[in-house]
């Protein structure tokens, strides 16, 4: 029997294999697609995920691919600088397109074990006490105790289960492709920010080679997104908004998107999880969509391996649900707010230059900006510490950094006082005796996700919250 089969091959579900076969779950990701997909919905990586990958020593593949930014208009395109002094050690936006950031996470799959099968398509499952059922669109049916679906937001997963997916249908639908444009470059950009002052959702940029990055609102909600438009249907809708369609051809893609709200009631049904844009779909402002689901996977993974392997507290898999259904939440609303002040109505119109005014304010900036990178998710783990319930960023130590010891997605104790023990979590926790002159605290265990479990210096305290986190002691 497999171990854990996960449903769809993007960046949520491969990152989820990675963290799965770090604890040597046996896993098989099907991806229905029978190549990689061209599209580039994300052109980027923001701080949180940034710190995933430097936890998971990935991060050096991702820079040499991307490009840093530390620039202001992450919320609803108000343009202001980032705060100073932001609580992490990649105060930046690591732009880098969807394609290269797939690749990247399916090789770190691959390399690490994970099984993936393309065309390979799932239309059925069912589960008992034991396992779950996948029937796939040629008649094979794959037994495993698990199942995830990373199968998107018309996830086949979600539909399967009956579980319902409430919020906002799509009211408004864009045209987004890269083509080439027979238009110089000075001219283009110049009608391009002429229209951006009044519609902040109309852009064509270079994205390199002579190609161009084009979205421009539709004239309407198509029937089936899953339709391309054609090259004449973007000319038309760019002379509409910009008086002129800048001779695009040749184009590589097309798409459309629209600015459908949903969020899915329930993370878990028995055996069978969701994750990323299956469990929640929104418009792309603020860049949030791929980076949310790859949290997702970093939080779940640990998880279902301490389930399968065996050592799993009572509660600990159903926290993944308690735990990021509240993160996609507030990432909705916040998303919701943009595009109230994206409105070119009145009202909306006077609230973003309120807005505006406002975040001239650092601490008002930082907030937001810590919303948009996640890197101001905390985790309701109860009254204590201002660290407990969240992520610590990779402060230097005396012999080293903390994120450089923690890519074998274990547990780790930062003990500063030399006087504590993980015996009897050893097979699950590393003990690090080091000092940091950013740390004032005598010693904090971390999840094997970098969240904050406990913080102080008594042994006897110590082992509740290890007990809590990571089962019971080896006898």
């Amino acid at each position: 029997m497999i171990d854990v089969i996960v449903a769809g091959g993007g960046p949520t579900g491969m990152m989820l294999a990675s963290e799965l076969r770090l604890h040597g779950v046996h896993v098989l990701v099907l991806e229905k697609e029978l190549e990689p997909a061209k599209t580039v919905r994300s052109l980027g990586l923001h701080v949180r995920s940034i710190e995933v990958m430097d936890q998971r020593g990935l991060l050096e593949r991702f820079l040499a691919h991307g490009k840093q930014y530390a620039l202001g208009g992450y919320f609803a395109g108000i343009d202001k600088p980032w705060p100073e002094r932001m609580d992490t050690a990649h105060a930046y936006i690591l732009g880098i397109p969807q394609p290269t950031t797939d690749r990247l996470l399916s090789e770190r799959a691959a390399e690490l074990g994970a099984e993936l099968r393309r065309g390979c398509e799932l239309v059925g499952l069912s589960q008992d006490d034991d396992g779950v059922t996948a029937e796939l669109a040629d008649g094979t049916r794959l037994r495993s105790r698990y199942l995830v679906g990373c199968d998107g937001g018309r996830s086949t997963v979600r539909k399967l289960l009956a579980v319902g997916f409430p919020g906002e249908p799509a009211r408004n639908e864009w045209l987004l492709g890269e083509m080439e444009v027979a238009e110089e470059p000075e001219t283009l950009a110049a009608v391009v920010a002429e229209v951006r002052k009044t519609h902040h959702r109309f852009g064509a940029g270079p994205v390199g080679d002579g190609v161009y990055r084009v979205v421009v609102p539709a004239a309407g909600v198509a029937e089936d997104r899953t339709v391309p438009p054609t090259l004449d249907e973007v000319r038309q809708r760019l002379r509409v908004f910009a008086g002129t369609d800048f001779g695009v051809h040749s184009p590589r893609w097309l798409s459309r998107f629209g600015d459908a709200t949903r969020l899915a009631e329930r993370y878990r049904t028995g055996r069978v999880l969701l994750a990323g844009d299956a469990a929640h779909v929104h418009p792309p402002l603020g860049g949030q969509g791929l980076n949310l689901g790859v949290q997702d996977a970093f939080n779940l993974g640990w998880k279902l391996a301490a389930e399968v392997c065996g050592w799993a507290p009572e509660g600990l898999l159903d926290s993944y649900h308690t735990e990021r259904h509240p993160v996609a939440a507030g990432v909705l609303d916040n998303i919701r707010a943009q595009s109230e002040l994206l409105s070119l109505e009145p009202g909306p119109q006077a609230v973003r230059r309120l807005m505006a005014e406002l975040m001239d304010f650092e601490e008002v900036n930082r907030y937001l900006i810590e919303k948009i990178t996640a890197i101001g998710v905390r985790y309701d783990f109860g009254e204590g510490h201002e660290l407990l319930g969240r992520r610590l960023r990779d402060v230097a130590l005396k012999r080293g950094r903390l994120y450089a010891l923690m890519h074998g997605g274990r547990g780790l104790l930062l003990d500063q006082t030399g006087r504590l023990s993980v015996a009897g979590w050893a097979d699950r926790v590393d003990h690090v005796v080091d000092v940091s002159e950013e740390l004032d605290v005598p010693a904090a265990l971390l999840r094997p996700d970098g969240y904050v479990a406990w913080v102080g210096g008594d042994q006897q305290e110590l082992l509740g919250r290890m007990s809590r986190w990571f089962g019971k002691p080896d006898s």
